[in-house]
């Protein structure tokens, strides 16, 4: 996506849906539906019938190990398969697939997506890498040892994160609906809407299949939704705020938009757009 200037209008027209989204859902979680005044009034009238107030869990974070990331990438997926780091990143005329070697951030190798693409989501379902872009309603599949162009298809709407569950390829488009499509045919297959004690949480990006959970990250934010797949229900949260000290910010879109797992040794990878560092986090219970 172009920088502020021109800034995804959609993202950037719905970002006070997610505003009010969030407020919504702090409310409902806290206080349920209710007034100020009625809520001093339950405060100081006991009710033995009212149901305890049931908040969605939270997660904070402990940092593993930091490691060095291109402070160019403008990241829009991130992907762990086989023992290597995969990433895709954005901007007509700059998105591109690559390898990155962890350990260093060192560029591998690369492939550049032509114009008019700009490179969001990918994910790696048997021996495809999937890769979508945002408006340009096309996806592509690459050999993930040559990064040889396979397939392209098309779609509509806007693409933004991808996983899988093993069969299915999961794609989010910024909305609160997640669509699932047949990796054969890239044809929608299902879609279920992701809600946090009933309201609809929007903005989801970078999507990440961690022990039979969908983690999402919700754009412009530092929170990463944990879903569960069957009902769309958000399960915890986890509040990655701070991850990326002050002193290590542009203000240039630099926002959080990587997750990968490495489920052979249950590691969490965590980075963003424009970010010079990428984390291995561990999560701990936040009261």
């Amino acid at each position: 996506m172009p920088i502020l200037s021109t800034l995804r209008r959609s993202r950037a027209a719905s970002l006070m849906i997610l505003f009010a989204t969030l407020g919504l859902v702090g409310t409902a979680g806290a206080f349920g539906a209710c007034s100020d005044t009625e809520r001093a009034a339950d405060d100081t009238a006991p009710d033995s019938t009212s149901a305890p107030i049931v908040r969605t869990p939270t997660y904070g974070y402990e940092i593993v190990a930091t490691y060095p990331h291109d402070p160019k990438a403008f990241t829009q997926g991130l992907q762990w398969h086989d023992g290597r780091l995969f990433e895709s990143t954005g901007q007509v005329k700059e998105s591109n697939l690559r390898e990155v070697e962890l350990t260093t951030g060192r560029v591998l190798r690369q492939q550049d997506l032509e114009e008019p693409y700009f490179g969001e989501g990918i994910v790696i379902l048997g021996d495809e890498l999937f890769q979508i872009t945002w408006q340009n309603g096309k996806a592509f599949t690459y050999n993930p040892k040559t990064f040889a162009r396979q397939k392209t298809f098309s779609y509509d709407g806007e693409g933004w994160g991808l996983t899988t569950d093993g069969s299915a390829v999961i794609m989010s488009n910024g909305s609160s609906t997640l669509i699932y499509r047949d990796p054969a045919t890239f044809k929608a297959l299902k879609a279920i809407t992701v809600t946090d004690k009933g309201v609809p949480v929007s903005q989801l990006n970078e999507l990440e299949w961690v022990k039979g959970e969908i983690w999402a990250n919700v754009w412009q934010s530092e929170q990463i939704a944990r879903i569960d797949p069957a009902t769309g229900n958000v399960l915890g949260w986890i509040d990655l705020t701070g991850i990326l000290p002050a002193m290590d910010r542009s203000g240039n879109e630099d926002v959080l938009n990587g997750i990968a797992y490495d489920a052979a040794q249950d590691r969490i990878f965590v980075t963003g757009k424009y970010w010079s560092r990428l984390f291995h986090i561990r999560l701990t219970p936040k009261s």
